[in-house]
């Protein structure tokens, strides 16, 4: 599972001034571009510049940097106007770059693009800016229920239907439970109780897909305290409470959050969708949206969004790159062929994904999740210390007559 890592503050960074980029060297010659990208989506980016490679003239040199020093080493690069000619980034993160003038503005060449439309709509608006667009959707991570059939079946289950509410997930968690849990091994469902990202992947796309919203559109105030959260925390709540959750899911920090469902003891739990292709072969899994607590359907969009950064002396050859990543090609041949969530909703049901219904499926759901918007995220929703943790651990575990405060510390911070 890809953790939503803690952000840094970009505050003092040089602002630099965004530029078209050099000539190539020598009209005709190849060039050799540089690519930073975080060590958590490598799989994924070492088979687009694979691939990339082997049939362009000109090349890309990656280089993995560890996931919990990318921020750092990009805040370092911009300060010294050493980036590389292309650079990847947490997608929640994209806003703090674009404002600090780190990525060069490809509007007009986006604009060119005969597949703008279908662009991931969620990591294409946190890659806007006063109207001008700075980066494509590289890598996505989407938040869905596992539910595993064999388990579904023991407990009486259909093992060929999900959920369809949250109502019904706890129900169906609940059975597992009832009819399974006796030996200890085996639980109705898990969570990240103690993981702020882990809540915002797996609880926010329920509000939305109830209609809800959990910030207003400028991400500067919190509406965690408001009805369609409240009913999310009390059916989870519900969860713990009555023992179906497993024992350590108030203790859960985050990385460890997704291994239980792979070892088979888990009967229904939200998970990310990248996790798909890594489950035991012999592990049946259903695959289902995210839902409300009465119906619809929704999944947080996660995963990278990808730039020309302002200061490349190539920006041609860096953009032949990036508009091939996101072409028929790439996204098919490539990025489909390995069970990835494409980066464009126009190609969901392409040749290699419809082999599974349940890419089909995560594929579809690009264009119906949502990113939250926030320039304060990371240390509002995703530092350990912030108050988005505090305010869900009360609502889990403790007084829920402190929500309301503790939501006030939450826009206090997003205000910052």
């Amino acid at each position: 599972m890809r953790r939503v890592v803690t952000g840094i503050a970009l505050a003092a960074l040089l602002t630099l001034t965004a530029c078209g980029g050099g000539e190539t060297p020598q009209e005709g010659a190849a060039v050799t571009i540089t690519m930073w990208t975080r060590a958590a989506t490598q799989a994924q980016s070492e088979r687009l510049v694979k691939a990339y490679n082997a049939g362009h003239k000109n090349q890309v040199k990656l280089t993995v940097i560890p996931t919990d020093n990318y921020q750092p080493r990009i805040a370092a690069a911009a300060g010294a106007k050493q980036l590389p000619d292309v650079f990847a980034a947490d997608v929640i993160f994209v806003p703090n770059y674009t404002s600090q003038g780190l990525f060069l503005d490809i509007t007009d060449r986006i604009d060119a693009l005969p597949y703008k439309a279908g662009l991931a709509p969620s990591h294409m608006k946190l890659g806007t800016m006063d109207g001008r667009q700075y980066t494509l959707p590289h890598t996505l991570d989407l938040s869905v229920w596992f539910w595993n059939k064999d388990l579904y079946a023991k407990a009486g289950l259909d093992p060929e239907k999900g959920p369809k509410t949250l109502k019904e997930f706890a129900e169906h968690a609940t059975a597992v439970q009832d009819k399974l849990g006796g030996d200890g091994k085996v639980h109705g469902t898990f969570f990240g109780g103690n993981c702020g990202g882990c809540y915002v992947f797996t609880f926010w796309p329920s509000v939305w897909a109830a209609g809800g919203q959990i910030m207003n559109a400028e991400g500067t105030a919190s509406l965690n305290d408001q009805a369609a959260m409240s009913e999310v925390f009390a059916i989870w709540r519900g969860l713990y409470d009555k023992g179906v959750t497993g024992p350590t899911a108030k203790e859960e920090q985050g990385p460890t959050w997704t291994g239980y469902f792979a070892k088979g003891e888990i009967g229904v739990m939200p998970m990310p969708s990248t996790t798909l292709g890594l489950m035991p072969a012999d592990l049946k899994i259903g695959v289902a949206p995210i839902a409300g607590p009465s119906g619809g359907e929704s999944t947080f969009v996660g995963g990278d969004s990808v730039g020309i950064s302002s200061t490349t002396e190539h920006a041609d050859a860096a953009w032949e790159f990036l508009s091939w990543t996101v072409s028929d090609e790439a996204q098919v041949e490539v990025m489909a062929k390995n069970k990835d969530v494409l980066a464009r909703t126009d190609l969901a049901a392409n040749a290699h994904s419809a082999k599974d219904p349940r890419v089909v499926l995560i594929n579809s759901l690009v264009a119906k999740g949502q990113t939250p918007y926030a320039p304060r995220f990371g240390q509002t929703f995703n530092d350990p210390q912030g108050p988005w943790l505090r305010l869900a651990r009360e609502a889990m575990f403790g007084d829920t007559t402190k929500v309301a405060r503790l939501n006030a510390e939450v826009t206090a911070s997003l205000q910052q």
